[in-house]
């Protein structure tokens, strides 16, 4: 068709796209919340080894699928099929992957314009805008719409630019941005009277409950969805990276960041609940557990914050200007997944698509907003809890069953070229073929009981 595609510029850039597109809102509200009451550091343990028993692998059979078509979801996904039944799958399973990603980002556009919100509400305060600053964090139709639009926006903004321009140059910014504001708020928060307690309650392991069945699943959960899995996105961002890289060292890469900063982020979390406990705020719910989601975010560490007098305003500040970022890192892959497909299947050009696709998904958020009771709740579920894992759980199948094994070595070879040799080529390929479809389908499994 002629659409020139873009790519990125380099190894960092794609590292820190694809980091910035796993770290999202549920790797800093979600797992500190479940690493304290799932044995501590006991979880963090299974945690970090599943990350690379199941999602490393399934992360590899993304950007590898990714890389070897050069394409969008759908179209990669073709190019390994050779009957056609196999095409009609691909097509049923890319396709998935960019209606998983939208919904997500639709409701996702939601959370992140509060987090925005919640940003702005210590600048009208330290201003002496009283009024607005109340407004600013009180649920309102009014003000989700506005912050909805604002995120989407800048979401809209950064992906009409394309990948170098824009998803990696704005990657390149947020990241680092946001780590180093990560370790700031670390840093004073372990100054504060509870947080002692917090990281006792982080890093104390508990190993009796290693083996508890509920603890594992939990686990490999956390490990799977915190790599964007399921969602087409790594395999558009796969399909822009340099055939001379070495894949295998790319996807470890990613995967140590994101774990990193999943660490960091409860590191963080854990100990500022325990010092807003030390404020008399309450931090467990009624069946003993720690509170956490939208709970956690928009009301315990709020009041922490507003604890802390003038300092808090600024700790305020730079809390939810890390959330917002993490949120925009992850925002702008959710779009580039129906985008690609879009510009490369249908010749739209890039800025149209990006805009029309764009305003779809902004009117879905907006219909989620005036339905905000249940839409929230069940488009997250539909999406996350249902989509994510069976469309994961598909690509596996692809590169494990359909895809033939001699092409996906000449793949990895030509940026590594003793990977036949190396320890991952003898347990990746059956390991994605047989391991990893089972494990994900015992996570979505659980996820329903």
């Amino acid at each position: 068709m002629g659409v020139s595609r873009g790519a990125f510029s380099s190894r960092l850039g794609f590292i820190m796209a694809a980091a910035g597109s796993a770290v999202g809102l549920g790797n800093i509200w979600g797992f500190p919340t479940q690493t304290a009451t799932n044995g501590g550091a006991a979880f963090v343990f299974v945690y970090l080894i599943l990350a690379f028993c199941l999602a490393y692998p399934a992360f590899m059979a993304e950007i590898l699928i990714g890389r070897y078509g050069q394409a969008n979801a759908v179209t990669s996904l073709q190019k390994m099929s050779s009957k056609l039944w196999q095409k009609r799958f691909a097509f049923v399973v890319g396709f998935g992957g960019i209606i998983c990603a939208a919904l997500i980002l639709s409701f996702y556009g939601i959370l992140a314009g509060w987090m925005m919100s919640y940003a702005l509400e210590p600048v009208a305060r330290i201003a002496g805008a009283t009024g607005a600053a109340d407004w600013l964090v009180e649920q309102s139709l009014v003000r989700n719409l506005l912050f909805t639009v604002l995120f989407m926006g800048l979401t809209i903004l950064i992906i009409r630019r394309g990948v170098e321009q824009g998803i990696e140059k704005w990657s390149k910014r947020l990241m680092p941005m946001m780590i180093g504001l990560l370790i700031l708020l670390i840093g004073y928060v372990l100054t504060l009277k509870g947080a002692d307690e917090g990281l006792n309650a982080y890093l104390n392991p508990d190993f009796s409950r290693v083996l508890e069945p509920s603890l594992i699943l939990s686990a490999l959960g956390q490990a799977f969805f915190s790599l964007s899995l399921g969602t087409s996105v790594m395999i558009i961002y796969g399909s822009y990276i340099a055939k001379t890289e070495n894949m295998v060292s790319i996807g470890a890469q990613v995967t140590l960041i994101d774990i990193s900063i999943a660490f960091l982020a409860g590191l963080l979390i854990i100990p500022a609940m325990y010092v807003a406990q030390a404020q008399g705020v309450q931090i467990f719910s009624a069946d003993g557990k720690l509170i956490e989601g939208a709970t956690l975010v928009f009301k315990v560490l709020p009041t922490l914050f507003d604890s802390m007098g003038s300092i808090g305003l600024f700790v305020g500040f730079a809390f939810f200007v890390l959330m917002s970022i993490a949120a925009l890192t992850s925002s702008i892959s959710m779009l580039e997944g129906p985008v690609s497909y879009a510009v490369e299947r249908h010749g739209i050009q890039r800025e149209r698509a990006t805009l029309f696709i764009g305003l779809g998904i902004l009117i879905l958020s907006i219909i989620i907003v005036f339905n905000i009771s249940f839409m929230l709740d069940m488009v997250a579920m539909i999406s996350t809890q249902y989509g994510q894992p069976i469309i994961a759980m598909l690509v596996c199948v692809f590169a494990g069953w359909i895809w033939h094994r001699n092409s996906i070595l000449e793949e990895i070879k030509q940026g590594y070229d003793n990977v036949d040799s190396s320890l991952f080529w003898k347990i990746w390929p059956w390991y994605v073929k047989l391991v990893c479809p089972v494990a994900i389908a015992a996570v979505f499994l659980h996820s329903l009981t």
